[in-house]
């Protein structure tokens, strides 16, 4: 009997996907410390600085090669400078990410996009890391 004799089997559908990097962290996993004395290299940005400054210091910094440590105790601040700082990075407008973070959005970041922003974005120290905390798990996905 010739090989071909067979009816074709039928084929099977696979769904695949890339399995995440490891290391690769949540967009807030681990972000959150109590200020530190000494931040290593990694440069500061105190966010009671007004928006201007803020933007300023980002645009600086998105594509450099280190990165920062923002310092903060309010939890809605917090939320604003994880906006920024990938509205930094993608060429966005900073000033409206500060005022009006996009919550849907930065949930919806995918792997790479939130391994670049903790590359940039190395920590969140404050002295309230509770309140920080709370106001962060609106980022959650």
């Amino acid at each position: 009997m010739p090989h071909d004799s067979h009816p074709a089997p039928e084929p099977v559908i696979l769904q695949l996907s890339v399995p995440s990097k490891p290391g690769v962290q949540g967009i807030t996993d681990g972000l959150v410390h109590r200020v530190r004395a000494d931040p290593g290299t990694a440069e500061i940005l105190d966010l009671t600085l007004d928006d201007t400054a803020v933007a300023e210091f980002l645009v600086r910094i998105a594509h450099g090669d280190t990165g920062f440590v923002a310092r903060t105790d309010s939890g809605e601040r917090a939320v604003a400078v994880i906006a920024a700082t990938v509205a930094a990075l993608m060429g966005e407008d900073i000033h409206t990410a500060l005022a009006t973070p996009d919550i849907p959005f930065l949930t919806g970041l995918k792997p790479p996009a939130v391994e670049a922003l903790r590359t940039v974005l190395l920590a969140i120290e404050t002295d309230d890391p509770d309140a920080v905390t709370a106001a962060l798990r609106a980022l959650a996905p």
